[in-house]
């Protein structure tokens, strides 16, 4: 049987997503209760992080090892995919001795050559594509505190990046409009737009952008790897603040995420992620709950003896 792979949101239907983030609040409400859940007893994650994290890393680790399993760290220094051994032999290997692999990388293309070649599923950990666990950890935040967000209103400021793509990508599976606002040059990538055709807008004013939006999100305005662009992008992006004069303009019961880390003072204000209407902590524990879901989805739970 082929492994089935988590590379994006599109490699699961709606009614899979629906249902991951629904298990993601029932795997929290067991641990908030203390109740020991082990179904991936003796299976083993391998992480490979080409780029670095706090999050991710701490998330899938804690989460495979309370579901009863383990996870290894490879860090950049670890392997080196594709310098010397091409991807697609690495894969063969770790995928022979690991039950799952979780892949945080730059090129998307990386994460595709490992999971033709892998016997066992693989995870984006995030690409420069995408982000889909971020989005399930937003969507089951959003789900938590507001109910479902089909036919809901979300609004993007900021940078068209691989989180910006992810949520066009979630536009389409959870069925609601979403909103981008961003400055000229700065838009996500065209071949996620097309996909997407109306259920996406891109404008210029954040402002016009959360007008009676239901869930404001926005990510640092400089990415990894983009550091050398960080002065010119601080003036260019500088409109594009979310603050809570901006998140006046929507809906009353707005909920603001962030995937963290920020930068206090650029994309956000100063005291925002304090605002009673941020939810981005509660949105980062969820990374952890929704990641396990997707994890127990995935790798087959270890064999019963009799």
């Amino acid at each position: 049987m082929s492994a089935r792979h988590f590379l994006s949101l599109m490699d699961c239907t709606p009614d899979e997503l629906v249902a991951l983030i629904r298990r993601g609040m029932e795997l929290k409400d067991l641990r908030n209760r203390g109740v020991l859940f082990e179904p991936l007893k003796n299976r083993v994650l391998g992480m490979i992080f080409e780029k670095a994290s706090t999050r991710t890393r701490l998330s899938f680790e804690a989460g495979m090892i309370q579901l009863g399993g383990q996870a290894i760290f490879l860090s950049p220094r670890d392997t080196q995919l594709g310098r010397g051994e091409p991807i697609g032999d690495a894969a063969i290997v770790m995928s022979r001795m690991l039950d799952a692999v979780m892949i945080r990388t730059f090129a998307h293309s990386t994460l595709t050559e490992f999971a033709a070649n892998s016997r066992v599923p693989v995870i984006n950990g995030l690409s420069d594509d995408l982000h889909p666990c971020q989005l399930l950890a937003d969507m089951q935040t959003f789900q938590e505190l507001r109910g479902s967000i089909k036919g809901k209103t979300v609004a993007w400021i900021g940078d068209g990046n691989n989180m910006c793509n992810s949520y066009i990508e979630a536009a389409m599976q959870f069925d609601f409009q979403l909103r981008v606002a961003c400055p000229e040059g700065y838009e996500p990538n065209a071949k996620f737009l097309a996909l997407a055709g109306d259920r996406v807008q891109v404008m210029r004013s954040p402002q016009a952008a959360v007008a009676g939006a239901h869930l404001v999100s926005t990510d640092v305005w400089t990415s990894m790897g983009q550091e050398a662009e960080a002065a010119e992008r601080l003036k260019l992006f500088q409109p594009y603040q979310v603050n809570a004069a901006l998140l006046d303009l929507a809906a009353q019961d707005v909920v603001f995420l962030h995937c963290l880390p920020a930068h206090r003072g650029e994309e956000i204000s100063e005291e925002l992620l304090d605002d009673p209407r941020s939810a981005a902590w509660d949105q980062a524990e969820n990374r952890l709950h929704a990641q396990k879901a997707l994890l127990e989805f995935l790798v087959e739970p270890a064999y019963h003896h009799a």
